[in-house]
């Protein structure tokens, strides 16, 4: 089992990391030419990262039992 504080950190990490790469998508749309397969590789980066906190975001939340 994870530590909590351990969790934290990590979700602190991947949420700069999904931050920083609307920069680099921003960037990269407005070259010209822009590399579309490029872009579409941000954009998928960045969609993992969200799953991924959002996965370790409800291990912090304990399990209610009713």
């Amino acid at each position: 089992m994870e530590d909590q504080d351990t969790l934290r950190r990590r979700i602190a990490e991947l949420e700069t990391e999904h931050n920083d790469l609307d920069g680099v998508i921003d960037r990269v749309s407005e070259a010209v030419p822009f590399d579309q397969l490029q872009l579409q590789r941000l954009k998928k980066r960045k969609l993992v990262l969200k799953d991924e906190i959002q996965t370790m975001r409800s291990r912090l939340i304990p399990d209610n039992i009713a």
